[in-house]
């Protein structure tokens, strides 16, 4: 449940700024993308509130910040950032429990 309760968190955070920063952020992908995914063996730890900077210009999005696996968990800090190709979406990091197995599913553009 503990899980549950930071994805919810997390994807509503992500939601509100992209609202509010006039973005684009999608929901996570449905089940079935294959993607580089990631066993870890904790829980990432509490998701931290960053501060949105004025956006540097037309077209860039906000790729909010989240915890990454490298051996450990890493704080990958959000950024602006131009879209590799009109029309391409930034789907967030996302972390899964796959039949009691913590998985670090790596986001990017799509």
């Amino acid at each position: 449940m503990r899980t549950h309760a930071f994805y919810l968190t997390a994807w509503l955070a992500t939601a509100t700024l992209g609202l509010t920063s006039g973005c684009v952020v999608a929901p996570p992908e449905p089940t079935g993308y294959v993607s580089t995914d990631v066993y870890v063996t904790s829980d990432p730890p509490p998701l931290i509130v960053e501060p949105i900077p004025v956006s540097p210009g037309i077209g860039y999005v906000w790729v909010g910040g989240a915890w990454v696996w490298r051996d450990h968990w890493v704080w990958d800090a959000g950024r602006w950032q131009r879209p590799p190709r009109p029309g391409a979406v930034w789907y967030p990091h996302r972390y899964e429990n796959r039949n009691g197995q913590r998985v670090f599913v790596r986001g990017g553009w799509r």
